[in-house]
């Protein structure tokens, strides 16, 4: 498991070097804040608003936007250097600090365990998480799901081991999903609110009860250290885009839905089930995610202990 552990880190940290390397040339000496975003979420909207540049420049910074798949190469980039800033769900640090990226939990989202969820086909004869001892689960290696997973199996008597996890990206786990190479899907919104309008899949287990299913902002040990005015007027300005957001769901999902190829309706689903405030850390969300960290190093999946508190942010720290 180590050995997988460390081949996947080093073929991922590979890509992610071209991309600093890419960074570095076509930057040189400016000063720039490097934010990397996912295709849905708060800072797709404060990309998309344009908020954020005008009031960087009168820092005398220059921000650069890079999309990834997902939050498991997101924190991959952060920890070679192509980016300063970024967000991800509760699992993908952990992965990343076992691994010893120089990662900084500088905020949260409160939670929204209804935003991931397992899901079967809408004919399929799974009807609880006990029926998926033995069948094939789809989920992305190291994102929030693969945490609601191992905790959905835990509450139902069910052995990680007695299930066969097949790792794949949202898109491909749709593809999968939708001819049948596999008997369950664990994603989280925008993708689940999709798969269920297109397909009537149907929800064996949500997080509700579960897991907390956290949103977490973070920087590069380096970039916070150096820049930590710069990292408080991202997230005032994030705040600023949240409260909008919070308030007129209907207007967000006609602005997020062309830029992700989904349907208004579509993306409303996936707002309403979304958690809103841009919050500082505490006690208490450091010992949630210390919670998912043994978690993993228990079943083996990270390849030593980690503590949160290490590389976390308080209110006032």
């Amino acid at each position: 498991m180590k050995r997988i552990v460390q081949r996947v880190i080093a073929a991922i940290v590979l890509s992610i070097g071209i991309v600093a390397a890419a960074v570095g040339t076509s930057y040189g000496q400016d000063k720039v804040v490097r934010i990397g975003y996912q295709k849905y979420g708060k800072l797709v909207l404060l990309k998309s608003k344009g908020t954020l540049e005008p009031k960087l420049e009168a820092f005398g910074y220059k921000v650069v936007w890079t999309e990834f798949p997902s939050g498991p190469p997101l924190l991959e980039a952060l920890n070679v250097g192509a980016i300063d800033l970024g967000n991800t769900g509760e699992a993908p640090p952990i992965f990343a600090q076992a691994a010893g990226a120089p990662i900084q939990y500088v905020a949260y989202e409160p939670p929204a365990p209804k935003g991931e969820a397992i899901l079967v086909p809408k004919d399929s004869p799974l009807k609880s998480v006990t029926d998926l001892k033995g069948k094939k689960v789809a989920l992305n290696k190291g994102s929030n799901v693969h945490y609601l997973l191992v905790k959905a199996l835990e509450k139902a008597g069910v052995k990680y081991s007695e299930i066969e996890p097949v790792f794949l990206a949202p898109a491909d786990a749709r593809a999968a999903f939708e001819r049948g190479a596999v008997d369950a899907w664990v994603i989280w919104d925008p993708f689940q609110a999709a798969a269920e309008a297109a397909t009537g899949a149907r929800t064996l287990a949500d997080g509700t009860g579960t897991v907390a299913n956290y949103q977490f902002y973070f920087s590069s040990k380096k970039f916070l250290e150096a820049n930590p005015k710069i990292v408080e007027a991202v997230l005032a300005e994030l705040s600023t885009v949240d409260d909008w957001a919070k308030g007129d769901i209907h207007a967000v999902a006609e602005q997020l839905a062309p830029s992700i190829g989904l349907s208004v309706p579509v993306v409303e689903v996936a707002l309403k089930r979304q958690a809103y405030g841009i919050k500082p850390i505490t006690d208490a969300v450091i010992a949630d995610q210390q919670q998912v960290a043994d978690a993993f190093f228990a079943l083996g999946l990270i390849p030593k202990s980690i503590r949160i508190s290490d590389v976390a942010r308080k209110s006032g720290s």
